[in-house]
């Protein structure tokens, strides 16, 4: 083989890990998390429009602790993809593309998908509404 002087492609590991990185990466797995995640939700409402003891075994199911956590997880699926999707929004409109804005609006999209997702628990927690 011809020994060449031409620069090699990089590789992952001179990356530096970055904010905005992490969240594009979760953008897409979220997305995947979602279609995933609203099969159980249709199942929920198929099993309610099925009859009594259909949607009992559903909430039986829903209510274990695998459902919880299951239930938690889409719940900051879906609020992190509407977070980060607006921040696109205004990305797209040509706003917010100076690095230190990017990485605002990145921590923003994390942070506010957690802080809606609390706010939504809170409120199913002490309604009894994930009994």
């Amino acid at each position: 083989m011809a020994d060449t002087q031409r620069p090699l492609s990089p590789h992952m590991g001179i990356y530096k890990w970055q904010v905005q990185m992490v969240t594009s990466i979760v953008h897409r797995a979220t997305g995947i998390a979602l279609s995933v995640g609203t099969l159980i939700v249709l199942w929920g409402v198929f099993s309610l429009a099925s009859g009594e003891a259909s949607y009992l075994q559903f909430k039986t199911c829903i209510g274990s602790p695998i459902g919880q956590v299951l239930m938690f997880g889409w719940t900051w699926a879906l609020f992190y993809h509407l977070c980060n999707g607006i921040r696109h929004l205004f990305q797209d409109g040509g706003m917010g593309y100076a690095i230190p804005q990017f990485i605002r609006s990145s921590w923003l999209s994390i942070v506010g998908s957690v802080v809606l997702t609390l706010i939504v628990w809170a409120y199913i927690l002490t309604s009894g509404g994930a009994a």
